[in-house]
């Protein structure tokens, strides 16, 4: 018996535009999926596509356990949680001594898979190696790691990644002279944040125009907005999307000693509020209870 965790991210900048090789910044966050795998004779197929892929990936059966921190179809990576500490466990419960940089890989594969050819490598990166990863092209790279003060605004609106994103290929399809300008400007946004990343205050502004941006791209929502704006009105340097849209959750960066107070003000909206900040580590061994 294994047991391996991975943590959940959140797109600090340039969601959708990744998808079209532009650059991305995502940070691992503390809440995580816990998977127990167990070398069992017979398989017991799970009821999601990702984990039945793991373990058809690494070509072995078994049994698996899932314990999430994660909120499910909330834009915080959780598939990508599950698929790589799933596959991680494996891993090690089966000896196949596959490395960090193999299981990273094998699960970007498996979420395009499942999501129909349209995932960028960038939540299954993250969820691997923990941090902030800039994600360029098929080029991915550790950034100096940042103390940041984050409260997640899970709106409690379920989305699908896939619909948002053939939603956004759709709309730059029969506009490209609207889409491209603006996927050209999140890379704009993306590439000038990088400076910032130690400057709170500036970096709430760059994530305040990314939003913008997102909402001229359609994937929007009343109580995303909402969230947004009362996380704002509280004394957020800056508020915005997170992840595919139209649904699921907003991140808001506050000041150290505003943050509750942003968390009270996002649940006031009935949404659910998470107050986290980096995580370091990736997908790591636990010890089995």
């Amino acid at each position: 018996m294994a047991t391996w965790s991975a943590p959940g991210k959140v797109f600090l900048f340039g969601e959708h535009a990744v998808v079209y090789g532009k650059p991305g910044i995502a940070m691992a966050i503390k809440p995580r999926v816990f998977v127990t795998v167990r070398n069992t004779k017979r398989a017991t197929r799970a009821k999601s596509p990702y984990i039945d892929s793991c373990f058809d990936a690494m070509g072995v059966v078994g049994s698996v356990y899932i314990n999430s921190q994660i909120p499910s179809s909330s834009g915080l990576g959780s598939s990508a949680a599950v698929t790589v500490a799933t596959l991680s466990a494996i891993n090690d419960e089966f000896s196949l001594n596959r490395t960090r940089e193999d299981i990273a890989n094998m699960a970007f594969e498996i979420e395009k898979t499942v999501q129909k050819g349209r995932a960028s490598p960038t939540d299954t990166t993250v969820s691997t190696y923990g941090g902030i990863v800039l994600i360029s092209g098929g080029s991915r790279r550790r950034l100096p790691p940042q103390h940041m003060h984050l409260v997640i605004g899970d709106s409690l609106v379920s989305h699908n990644t896939s619909k948002m994103v053939e939603q956004v290929a759709e709309f730059k399809k029969k506009n490209p002279a609207i889409v491209d300008p603006v996927l050209d400007a999140i890379e704009g946004v993306s590439l000038s944040a990088i400076h910032h990343l130690n400057n709170p205050r500036e970096l709430g502004k760059f994530m305040n125009m990314n939003n913008s941006l997102l909402e001229v791209l359609g994937v929007g929502h009343p109580q995303l907005s909402r969230l947004v704006l009362a996380a704002r009105s509280a004394g957020a340097f800056g508020a915005k999307i997170t992840g595919a849209g139209g649904g699921g959750s907003m991140i808001a960066l506050c000041p150290k000693q505003l943050k509750h107070r942003v968390a009270s003000a996002i649940e006031a909206c009935d949404a659910r509020a998470i107050v986290t900040g980096i995580d370091t580590e990736g997908v790591r061994k636990e010890k089995n209870v």
